[in-house]
This record gives structure tokens, C-alpha cells and sequence, in this order.
């Protein structure tokens, strides 16, 4: 059965041992959902980033108006919509972006040493950890503001898309545990 939780707590107090944490230990806003599948982690891994990013219409149409690009797997929308990869082991992916940079991050160490003023730094997961006779698949979004204003408007941005991030990704748990059967 799928799991969602969303947070609004600085990692010292959410602190799981991940990829993740070392790109973004401290965040403003955070979300975990996670599910269990029939395969080896390294499996459950490579399924889950070849699973189409909107497997439906109407998760297509909320890409769109987010002016995200839907096609092709999650990891090749990941790849058009801007993120870098941070780090990926067998059975890890995370990547980052930093919304409105105005040069794209290449490198992970440049999304590592980036403390621009008042910008939005974002960190997401894709992770399968062994869990009786299969493995959790998890995905973690984590956004950390690096001013005021920017935690403000995020925090307000976030109003509106968290819900359907938490739509999206429930999807993708479903399809995951589906395609794993």
C-alpha cells in the first residue's frame, strides 16, 4: 500500500541515513512517499526510473501547467526538465535543481556550493531499500530557501503544487507496485 507523508521540519529532526541528506540535510519543506515491490532493490530502482514520468493525462496536463516537460521516463524528464544529477549508486538516484539560475548546473559540485541570496535550492530521491522478500521504493523531495523572501514565496508557491506533487507521486507508487507484480 503506498505511503505519503509530507513534512515542514528541518532535517535535524527527519534525519534518515540517504543521499539525500548529504545534498540537503536542512530544508524548509520536505516530502517522503514510499511503497513496497516484489524486486531486488537495484531492480526496483531501474524500474522506477524507466516508468513513464506522466503515466496518465491528467498527470501530463499538471506537468503542463507547471511548464514541466512530461515525456519519456522519469529519469529522461528529470534530465529535460533541468536537473543535475547529484549522486547514484545501484540503488539511488538524486538529483538537484536550482530554479532560475541562470546557467544550468552541470556539475554537482556547483549545486553543492551554491548559496546564491533568496534562492530556492531543490533536492529529490528516488531510493529502493531491501524490505522482506522485495524492496521499499521511496521518493524524497526536499527544497531549501537560502533568504526570507524566497522561503515566503516558495512557501506560497507551495501552497498551491504541494498537493498535486503528493498527486503525482502517488501515482508513480501505484505504477510501481503495479509494473512489480
Amino acid at each position: 500500500m503506498p505511503r505519503c507523508e509530507g513534512t515542514r521540519a528541518p532535517a535535524a529532526i527527519l534525519r534518515p541515513t540517504t543521499g539525500i541528506t548529504a545534498w540537503l540535510p536542512d530544508f524548509d519543506v520536505g516530502e517522503r512517499h514510499e511503497v513496497h515491490v516484489g524486486l531486488a532493490p537495484g531492480d526496483a530502482l531501474q524500474l522506477a526510473l524507466a516508468a513513464p514520468a506522466a503515466p496518465d493525462a491528467f498527470v501530463r496536463a499538471l506537468f503542463w501547467l507547471r511548464g514541466l516537460k512530461p515525456e519519456g521516463s522519469i529519469e529522461a524528464s528529470m534530465a529535460a526538465n533541468g536537473f543535475t544529477v547529484l549522486e547514484r549508486t545501484p540503488a539511488s538516484f538524486v538529483v538537484g535543481l536550482i530554479p532560475g539560475s541562470l546557467m544550468p548546473i552541470g556539475d554537482p559540485r556547483e549545486w553543492g556550493e551554491s548559496r546564491r541570496r533568496n534562492a530556492i535550492r531543490i533536492a529529490a530521491d528516488i531510493r529502493a531499500e531491501p524490505d522482506g522478500g522485495g524492496s521499499r521504493l521511496i521518493t524524497e523531495t526536499r527544497v531549501a530557501s537560502t533568504g526570507r523572501r524566497s522561503r515566503l514565496l516558495f512557501g506560497l508557491y507551495w501552497l498551491g503544487v504541494g498537493p498535486f506533487s503528493k498527486f503525482i507521486r502517488g501515482r508513480w507508487l501505484r505504477a510501481w507496485a503495479a509494473a512489480s507484480l
